[in-house]
């Protein structure tokens, strides 16, 4: 599929639907980048529905501390908790997992929307590009780190877990370039310095979002269909957060005079983050491994569908769990046990 700008407008006109409502009595959400935008509105949402647990996973203590007294006073809801966690940093997210076991409650939904957006090239401590690092690798750990947790929720409780990864129609504009493919590997080039140059950092955003979108439908393809759990990714369309905060200059005029005309509000946006953890409660298969925008099922770029496309989802996929492995030796078992291993 192609979307070209002028889809692209016609979508942000559209007027998006109303937010999707469930019991969610017993149950325990974990929203990442909770404090502000997307993942506060959700949490919002969320906490309207009275969940038996709804935790706030982010970076700061004060702005967390902070959302949950907005999130109190805009709900009524008080059980909300504020969990840190620095998607930057392989071991926060490890300690953050590494609590929720120990905690030995159930999960059901885990909405992965942290997401990071950087104009030029920034390294982690661990030396990769930061935002494929927080966008690409930290957010996969989390997941593959608590999907135990999630089938034991399932096994106990006989309900059907979600996973959310949050996504973007901009993975439509892009592809992996030639030097990326033909390097013995995807993830290791594109996070490194060399690689990353002023032009490669201008579209690291959406390849970022298009790496999501393999890691969903990578997992999903290897994930038993009789297993109940449920992973889809989300597109919230273009919306008025904080997500652009570091593009400065030029660029930031230019974005902001997009953002007045054409953004949804985060609200608006965070109904598609609802929706994906939601929606067809009694057919929730339909939803395994599919890209959701506007609260519909949406078939993905081209390039991901391509001969091409696919090679490099199986490469992506087997590197991660390589690299993720090598930091944490419970990712590799935790794919044998639970997921099935590519052959490629």
């Amino acid at each position: 599929m192609k979307v070209s700008f002028g889809t692209f407008l016609r979508s942000q006109f559209a007027k998006q639907p109303p937010v999707l409502k469930a019991d969610l009595a017993g149950k325990t959400v974990i929203v990442l980048g909770a404090n502000t935008g997307l993942g506060f509105e959700a949490s919002k949402h969320f906490g309207s529905m009275n969940p038996g647990r709804l935790i706030l996973a982010c970076r700061s203590q004060s702005k967390g501390e902070a959302a949950l007294e907005k999130l109190k006073s805009a709900t009524g809801y008080t059980k909300a908790e504020l969990w840190l966690i620095d998607l930057s940093d392989f071991e926060s997210v490890k300690r953050f997992a590494d609590k929720f076991e120990r905690d030995g409650g159930r999960l059901d939904i885990l909405v992965e929307n942290a997401a990071l957006s950087t104009p030029k090239f920034q390294p982690t401590k661990d030396g990769w590009e930061s935002s494929l690092y927080v966008n690409d690798l930290a957010t996969p750990l989390l997941a593959f780190l608590l999907l135990p947790a999630m089938i034991k929720t399932a096994e106990r409780y006989s309900v059907i877990p979600r996973i959310v990864v949050v996504a973007s129609e901009t993975h439509y504009w892009v592809t992996l370039d030639k030097k990326v493919l033909q390097s013995p590997n995807i993830l290791k080039t594109m996070g490194s310095s060399e690689y990353c140059t002023k032009d490669t950092m201008a579209n690291r955003y959406p390849l970022t979002k298009m790496i999501n979108i393999f890691f969903v439908r990578a997992f999903n393809d290897r994930l038993p269909v009789s297993t109940p759990l449920v992973i889809d990714a989300v597109n919230p369309g273009l919306c008025k957060t904080e997500l652009m905060r570091d593009v400065k200059g030029f660029m930031a005029m230019i974005f902001g005079a997009l953002m007045n005309v054409l953004a949804f509000t985060a609200e608006e946006g965070s109904r598609q983050l609802v929706f994906g953890a939601i929606a067809h409660p009694d057919k929730p298969d339909g939803l395994r491994g599919q890209y959701l925008s506007a609260c519909r099922i949406f078939e993905v770029s081209d390039f991901i569908l391509s001969p091409e496309g696919v090679k490099a989802q199986d490469r992506i996929w087997n590197e991660l769990v390589e690299i993720l492995g090598d930091f944490d030796s419970r990712v590799p078992a935790i794919v044998d046990q639970y997921l099935t291993r590519s052959k490629v």
